[in-house]
């Protein structure tokens, strides 16, 4: 009968960190690969984009003059405009940017 292969604890551990180091090496590649390529965009009409502007024009006065402590609403009622521009704000003021 052969006999077993016996490792020092130098070995264990140089074969720990290889495999470690593969395993990091691996979940780098792939996170970098799966990242999606940003999304072009999308061409908004006249009044979306006047709306937009109009609202970055409110949230920039209201940071000049925040406290820290406040809530910042919009209320605005257009005929029309909010259903047919509804996808370019979600777009433009989402949270994950």
């Amino acid at each position: 009968m052969p006999k077993p292969i016996r490792m020092n604890r130098r070995s264990w551990v140089a074969a720990w960190v290889v495999l470690c180091a593969a395993g990091l090496a691996a979940t780098a590649g792939l996170n970098t690969s799966s990242t999606p390529a940003p999304q072009p965009e999308k061409p908004v009409s006249a009044e979306c984009a006047e709306l937009i502007a109009d609202i970055e024009t409110q949230l920039a006065e209201a940071g000049q003059e925040d406290k820290g402590n406040g809530v910042l609403a919009f209320s605005r009622i257009r005929t029309g405009a909010g259903d047919d521009c509804r996808d370019a704000l979600r777009d433009r003021f989402r949270g994950d940017r």
